[in-house]
């Protein structure tokens, strides 16, 4: 039975009491004698008794001699009592005790490796030291705290989801043991049937009065809140020989509000595991799965990320009571973990490593806010601005992104930011990131053509593409005059096609494209742009491979901008099918040429026999030492002139260019 210190110093009568409300301890008879005494953790191990007494002979109790006192810490610090009394001189062996949880039996089951807790003949449990620190902030070195490979665990855990028991703890412990040896391995076993058996009782947890925590309630319903998963891992830990504790503490899960402050009670619990001399953390109650956004509804889900998580990543979302059990150095306060950036646990799953600014709320300078992310390989990104994919500039990096938002609205402004790999066939994007923009002023000039697509400018992305050494690397592209050039090497095999979008014009699609020349020299092409107007423009480019019948894919885009309103740029000269891609224009660049005088015409044309100008007259055009086909045309009394090629003698002439002439 158990009785507190101040009975027995009191001398009050004792008898055989109820640890718990309804329960009795029960008892045996055995042929020797055995105490138990606390690990520190709520578990109950063997101990020798005192006396001469060897194990398997009975042990003869003087009459003057005193009744064996053990002493028990639990994880809370309480401190209990239990007195062992033998009747008719046969020592009587517990089955059961309880340290104010409920009947916890015995372990059963001894670990093989988890060495370094008896001293002086007494068991103890190590609180964290410094071995068991990790510096802070992360190292970027692993997600886990301890080293090893998923793969070693492929065949144990596809046996430990799938073990049935449910008769007792000690039952379903001993089957998930068949596959394990080490520590390390009994702790996966029980992690991965927890994980894969207990859901979350979204009923009990609005309704308290319908849940239950106890580890034999929590098996046999097969559901629990928070405090059932730790409190059943740290048993099925204890009947394993594994050196556990539950923890408790705040955490940043369902309900969290970006900024808020914590206060009162804590909100969660998970466990640490004493492993290879050094202690770790998890959290099985998140690794099993996720609710809805009202915690109406459960669904598997399971979660690799909180299994032996790396504590400067688990002090993320988890800040225990004891600041010892963030196992960090230095240790979080509490203001500082209320106050930094809550990364989604797929931000560390897609191999991203950090992100700028580290806090979740953000206040723009000059109506701009700009984000970056780092991460080991590269990744695809999104983002939206209050659910849209708007007033952003986004730009892949080889590591990462960066992203600058200059929102149109004062006010606060959700931000999302979504990733995926770069490889695979995942089309879905994941949620890595939200901000809060604060916007104190708006910059009317960064607003963006509704066109605009994300991520904008070259990439590794476009080199994957097939776009080369670009000759404009950022994402917007200044001009005073209204005019730019662009260039790229393409990889092999390659067809582009370009095209011009602004929010304010009236110019057709077609009319569009025709403010843009192509220039092919070997694998090079150039892009000469000239814009019909000030303002901001979307250079889209379409490729695909020149052999492939279907259709253009898109690539990517560049912003132009051009603030001077004076400009006003014809198109460029329309090109027959004849045109070929070898083909380069010089002058005149204008596809509108004046009336009423010779124009100058050179180009540079391939494997051609003679070249004309066509007007109201035919001109020839003569091939110069320098290559090039020259020539005048007088524009008089004709309304267009075109450019013609006989490729040789025998063949009719083809047209390949076409010019207006402004009306007088």
């Amino acid at each position: 039975y158990a009785r507190s210190h101040e009975e027995q110093e009191e001398g009050k009568p004792t008898e055989l009491a109820h640890v718990e409300a309804g329960k009795t301890v029960e008892t045996q008879k055995d042929s020797s004698f055995t105490g138990f005494q606390s690990d520190g953790n709520g578990n109950d191990r063997s101990q020798q008794p005192r006396g001469n007494g060897l194990p398997g002979q009975p042990v003869q109790m003087q009459p003057d001699e005193q009744a064996p006192v053990i002493t028990s810490y639990t994880n809370e610090g309480t401190h209990v009592t239990v007195e062992v009394h033998p009747r008719n001189t046969t020592p009587q062996l517990f089955k059961k005790f309880s340290l104010g949880k409920g009947v916890r039996k015995l372990p059963s089951l001894t670990g093989l490796d988890n060495k370094g807790f008896q001293e002086n003949g007494k068991s103890r449990v190590p609180l964290p030291s410094g071995k068991d620190l990790h510096a802070y902030p992360w190292d970027k070195s692993s997600l886990k705290s301890m080293t090893f490979d998923l793969q070693q665990f492929e065949k144990l855990d596809a046996y430990a989801s799938k073990v049935s028991v449910k008769n007792s703890i000690e039952e379903l412990v001993k089957a998930l043991l068949r596959e394990a040896r080490t520590d390390l391995e009994k702790v996966r076993a029980i992690w991965m049937w927890i994980c894969h058996h207990i859901e979350y009782d979204v009923a009990g947890f609005h309704n308290k009065g319908q849940r239950s925590c106890e580890p034999k309630d929590v098996l046999h319903t097969g559901k629990s809140v928070c405090a059932g998963y730790a409190g059943l891992f740290q048993q099925m830990c204890s009947v394993a020989g594994v050196q556990c504790m539950e923890l408790s503490g705040y955490s940043k899960g369902y309900s969290y509000r970006r900024g808020q402050s914590f206060t009162g009670d804590s909100d969660h619990a998970w466990n640490a595991v004493y492993l290879d001399g050094r202690w770790h953390l998890l959290d099985s109650t998140w690794g099993s799965g996720s609710v809805n956004d009202s915690c109406s509804k459960f669904t598997f889900q399971y979660k690799e990320f909180y299994f032996l998580t790396h504590p400067a990543l688990f002090i993320n979302n988890h800040f225990p009571d004891n600041s010892n059990w963030q196992l960090l150095k230095p240790a979080l306060t509490l203001k500082e973990f209320e106050s930094n950036m809550l990364y989604n646990i797929q931000f560390y799953n897609l191999g991203m490593l950090a992100a700028h600014p580290e806090t979740p709320i953000i206040q723009t300078v000059n109506g701009k806010a700009t984000i970056s992310i780092e991460s080991r390989a590269p990744l695809l990104f999104m983002f939206k601005l209050q659910g849209n994919e708007e007033h952003g500039l986004m730009t892949l990096k080889k590591n990462g992104m960066k992203l600058e938002i200059y929102p149109q609205k004062t006010g606060n402004h959700k931000l999302q930011v979504f990733a995926k790999p770069s490889k695979g066939s995942e089309d879905h994007y994941n949620e890595v990131l939200e901000y809060t923009i604060e916007c104190s002023s708006v910059d009317k000039n960064m607003c963006f053509p509704k066109d605009l697509r994300q991520p904008v400018g070259p990439s590794w992305f476009t080199e994957r593409k097939g776009f080369l050494r670009p000759s404009h690397p950022d994402p917007i592209i200044h001009t005073n005059d209204g005019r730019c050039s662009i260039t790229f090497t393409l990889g092999k095999d390659i067809s582009i096609l370009p095209s011009l979008h602004s929010d304010n014009t009236s110019l057709t699609e077609d009319m569009r494209r025709r403010h843009i020349m192509e220039i092919h020299r070997g694998n090079q092409i150039e892009f000469k742009i000239h814009l019909p107007h000030a303002g901001k423009f979307v250079l889209r480019l379409f490729a695909k491979k020149s052999s492939d019948p279907g259709n253009y894919n898109y690539i990517f885009n560049y912003l132009i901008s051009c603030p001077n309103t004076e400009v006003k740029w014809p198109v460029f000269p329309e090109n027959y099918r004849n045109w070929a891609e070898s083909y380069e224009l010089l002058e005149p660049l204008a596809g509108l040429l004046p009336a009423n005088r010779n124009v100058q015409f050179k180009l540079k044309l391939h494997s051609i026999a003679k070249a004309f100008v066509k007007g109201k007259d035919t001109s020839p055009l003569t091939l110069s030492k320098d290559g090039y086909w020259e020539g005048t045309c007088n524009t008089s009394g004709c309304t267009e002139v075109c450019v013609m090629v006989q490729e040789n003698a025998n063949l009719q002439y083809s047209y390949i260019l076409k010019y207006k002439v402004e009306t007088q």
